[in-house]
Order: structure tokens, then C-alpha cells, then sequence
């Protein structure tokens, strides 16, 4: 049963009390001072890393009175304490280097975890295409015409059958000129798949299925013509990061179109800024992908002269390093990162 507000209130606010004192310190100057520990028979600690525990569980105590409506006055004094507590911690990162950093490390893979609803859709939304026309065509190769037309048939054949002699995946360019090929159309991919949320999320979701649909019959077809290999070995290393970005753009799009269907108490605008403004790391973190994965395949996965076994490699190690930087780099900051993203 939850607490009441007053219960809430009796029950948290000596920590609350220790935060101010906290802050009064460090605005004081009184670096070396040592902030008495709340009741919870903690260790004493020095005033920073103090501060910096109790700011976080604050941020937990907002988001719970938020989402059990507590009185406006009780709300409101915990936006002001956490507001102060995050000024006075993350003053020093509000730009340049520092900002970049916290940015990577704390910031965007915290706003990649607090999509995992809607990245779940996204990715249901993009695998079960892939999977389901993959299978129909490599049961009926005749069904891929179904979702792209002979030529583009034709183009596929070219790029990954065995005329494509030393250079995969492309049928004509250089190494540079393909770079620039992959950004201008992988970021154009990903950012209608974004864009398209506005359209209550619909947008999103078509945009991502249908590129799982082309996926899928891609890769059914060349299983049938026997180029299963070259193919896959192509794709496995830079897919690790395009596939991701796809998937990320769409669950940030979701997110805007949640936003304008169920904005609660806030306006539809409102909303849906609020959205904006927690999708933006994930917007940072795919554009990235989508650089790393072009590079990637201009250099590296094309080169034909790479045996499949060490692209598979290479790309099992890359899968297992954006999994792990989006699962779990920061993940202990996530409470704080994400409430001050908020306000």
C-alpha cells in the first residue's frame, strides 16, 4: 500500500535535511567538511560523494511523489532541492569537453534504457519482418519481388554474387565516395524513421518494419543463390551499429508519438517538447552509430580480401560492445542523469 504524504515525508526527509546541509556546505567553501550521515546508520563520507548519493536518491523521492500525485507543495520542494543539488554537482560540465563526456558516458545510454519499452516495439517491429520474409523468400525465391522490384533484384545480385570480385556490397565507387554514400543514406534512413513519430508513432513503426521487411527478403534471396557468405560476412560487422541506430531512431520516434497521444497532464506541446528534449541523447547516440557503421562498411566490410572468419569475429566483438555500452555503461547513474535531463 503506498505511503501517504505524510508518511513519505516523515520517512524521507531527514535525507532530505542532510542534502541542504550538504549544499550549504559546498556553497560555503567548507570542502573538508564532513556532512553527518542521515539516520540510515551510514558511513560518513566526505562531502562530494555524500552529496552526490543523496542527490540521486532525491531524484528517486521526485519521480515517486510525481507519479502518485503528491501535494504541490511537497513536489515542489523536491524539484528545487534536486534543481540545486544538480547545479551545484554538474556545474562543471555544462560545457566543452566535460559535457561531451558526460554526454557518452552517463547521459545517452541512460536515455537509450529509459526507451526499453518502446525500443522493445521497435525491435519486434523490425525483427519479425526480417525473419518472416527472410523465410518466405528462401522457401519461394520468386518472393522477393514482392517487396523490391527486379531491378533492384538485379543490383543485389550484383553487389554480392560472385561478380562483385574484390569490392562487396557496392557496384561501383571508391572506398571516400561511398563513405559519403553510407552517411547521406543511412542518417536519412534513420531520421525518418525519428520523424515519422509525429504521425502518433505510425510513422515510426511503418518506417521501421518496411526496412525490416527489405531486410529480410535481401537476405532470403541470396541464401538461395548461394552467396549466404559474402553476404553476411558484409553485413555482420557494420549492421552491429546500422541496425542498432535503425532500431534507436524508431524507438525515439515512438516516443514522440506516445508523447502526442497520452501526454497527461501536460499540453500536447508540452509534451511532446518534454519528449524531445529526453530523446535528444538517442538522437546523439544513433547519429554516431551511423558514422562508425559507413566507415565501417566502406573500409572494412567491403574489402573482399578479408576472410569471412575475421569479419565474423570482428563483428561478434562489435555486437557484444554496443550491447554492452547501451545495457550497462553508467548504469548506476541513471536515476540522477535522467531526472535532470528531465527538468
Amino acid at each position: 500500500m503506498a505511503m501517504t504524504p505524510r508518511q513519505f515525508e516523515a520517512r524521507y526527509e531527514p535525507a532530505w535535511l542532510e542534502l541542504e546541509r550538504g549544499l550549504n556546505a559546498l556553497d560555503a567553501g567548507r570542502r573538508r567538511r564532513k556532512i553527518r550521515p542521515a539516520e540510515t546508520g551510514a558511513n560518513e563520507l566526505p562531502t562530494g560523494a555524500r552529496v552526490a548519493q543523496l542527490y540521486r536518491q532525491c531524484c528517486e523521492h521526485l519521480a515517486l511523489a510525481r507519479e502518485r500525485a503528491y501535494p504541490v507543495h511537497l513536489v515542489a520542494r523536491l524539484e528545487t532541492l534536486t534543481a540545486r543539488a544538480h547545479q551545484r554537482i554538474y556545474r562543471r560540465h555544462d560545457v566543452g569537453l566535460a559535457a561531451f563526456r558526460h554526454l557518452v558516458l552517463y547521459k545517452a545510454p541512460a536515455a537509450v534504457r529509459a526507451l526499453r519499452w518502446h525500443l522493445l516495439v521497435a525491435t519486434l517491429v523490425f525483427v519479425l519482418p526480417t525473419v518472416v520474409v527472410g523465410v518466405a523468400t528462401w522457401l519461394d525465391p520468386h518472393f522477393v519481388l514482392t517487396v523490391v522490384d527486379a531491378r533492384q533484384v538485379h543490383d543485389f545480385d550484383g553487389m554480392y554474387g560472385q561478380q562483385a570480385g574484390e569490392r562487396l556490397g557496392r557496384t561501383s565507387g571508391d572506398d571516400w565516395t561511398m563513405f559519403g554514400f553510407y552517411i547521406m543514406n543511412n542518417v536519412g534512413i534513420a531520421f525518418r524513421c525519428f520523424a515519422a513519430g509525429l504521425a502518433l508513432g505510425v510513422g515510426s513503426l511503418f518506417m521501421v518494419g518496411y526496412n525490416g521487411l527489405l531486410a529480410g527478403a535481401v537476405a532470403g534471396f541470396l541464401v538461395t543463390r548461394g552467396d549466404s557468405e559474402r553476404f553476411f560476412s558484409f553485413v555482420v560487422t557494420h549492421s552491429a551499429f546500422e541496425l542498432t541506430a535503425i532500431v534507436l531512431s524508431g524507438a525515439a520516434g515512438l516516443k514522440l508519438g506516445h508523447a502526442m497521444l497520452a501526454p497527461g497532464r501536460l499540453t500536447r506541446t508540452q509534451a511532446l517538447m518534454r519528449a524531445a528534449r529526453e530523446t535528444s541523447p538517442v538522437v546523439f547516440c544513433f547519429t554516431v552509430m551511423l558514422f562508425v557503421a559507413a566507415g565501417i562498411e566502406a573500409f572494412w566490410s567491403s574489402a573482399a580480401w578479408i576472410a569471412p572468419g575475421v569479419k565474423y569475429a570482428v563483428g561478434g566483438c562489435c555486437w557484444a560492445l554496443v550491447l554492452a555500452y547501451l545495457g550497462l555503461q553508467g548504469k548506476g547513474h541513471d536515476a540522477a542523469v535522467l531526472e535532470a535531463r528531465a527538468r
